[in-house]
């Protein structure tokens, strides 16, 4: 009994595995919607939950607003919020019908003038908004948003003759890639993992590993990351290793790096879990209530991460 006379609560159940640690970090901190993507990922869930809590963020031109993407605040449809929904719905097996052909719908009305998306559309002005993430009037072509939802919907085997012309953007874009920033090479890694055309892809990813490696844009050995550039326009320290890139096994980029450098990699990924059970955000943080929404977001990719290379976490 306690001096008040009331029997004392019962104590926290110890945390013995890295995915019990994170179970109790999702559900004090993630939103419905990251709540419903764990469970379906990791405690056998129904994809039904996580359809309709991401139809909270859907728009009526077929979109996603409502900071889906954290970074991006306020209600209006966005490419990056419309690409992380396309995400969710292919993790669970539901990127197709008459949902995607919305989505498509809305993709062609922003798409630039050669077809590809820019990464942010200027409706998004009035509302608040990354520093690192500009707003102007004619957005660019940008292979970051492009990249990520071509390769998606080629694997998905969707068709719309937005495709197309966004397809042969990538392709460009690729093949004139000099120098380039780790965001940039996970977005075209994300459309060659899956582009129709094998040889040529495999083959665009053979070069893209050189450059990756002769610029020093992989972080090989965590246990010395001075001797790694960040990016410009980066947080300190925001490295990138190589299960960023290479995020499932059959991932072109796996064959960027040996199996020494690839176990170091997940061992750092494993080790960065913190005290609370979720893993930290790496990129430039503006906001408080953005780094509490990413945060459940970063644990699961970490954890898919993990287990897809074959890591035990439970």
């Amino acid at each position: 009994m306690s001096e008040t006379g009331a029997s004392p609560l019962p104590a926290t159940p110890p945390a013995h595995s890295p995915l019990f640690r994170a179970e109790h970090f999702v559900w004090l901190t993630a939103r419905v919607l990251e709540q419903r993507v764990f469970a379906h990922h990791f405690l056998n869930g129904s994809a039904d939950p996580v359809e309709t809590a991401l139809d909270a963020y859907r728009n009526e031109d077929g979109g996603y607003g409502h900071a889906l993407e954290p970074d991006l605040r306020g209600p209006v449809s966005q490419p990056l919020h419309t690409g992380h929904a396309l995400r969710v719905l292919d993790a669970i097996g539901r990127c197709g019908g008459q949902r995607v052909e919305r989505v498509c719908r809305y993709l062609t009305s922003v798409s630039t003038k050669d077809g590809a998306l820019p990464a942010i559309h200027p409706s998004q002005r009035g509302y608040p908004a990354a520093p690192f993430m500009p707003i102007v009037d004619d957005p660019p072509s940008e292979l970051l948003a492009t990249g990520p939802v071509v390769g998606l919907l080629h694997r998905n085997e969707v068709w719309h003759a937005w495709l197309f012309r966004a397809t042969d953007y990538c392709w460009q874009a690729i093949d004139s890639l000099g120098e380039s920033h780790p965001y940039e090479i996970e977005a075209a890694v994300a459309f060659l993992d899956s582009a129709p055309d094998r040889p040529r892809a495999e083959a665009a990813a053979d070069r893209l590993g050189r450059l990756v490696r002769e610029h020093r844009l992989a972080a090989l050995d965590p246990g010395d990351l001075a001797g790694y550039p960040v990016a410009p326009g980066y947080a300190p320290g925001e490295h990138h290793f190589p299960h960023d890139y290479a995020k499932t096994p059959s991932s072109l980029a796996r064959a960027w790096f040996t199996d020494d450098e690839m176990a170091r990699s997940l061992d750092f990924l494993a080790d960065a879990q913190q005290e609370d059970g979720g893993w930290p955000v790496r990129w430039r943080q503006w906001a408080p209530g953005t780094t509490l929404e990413a945060r459940p977001m970063v644990t699961i990719e970490a954890l898919r991460t993990l287990r897809a290379h074959g890591r035990v976490i439970g």
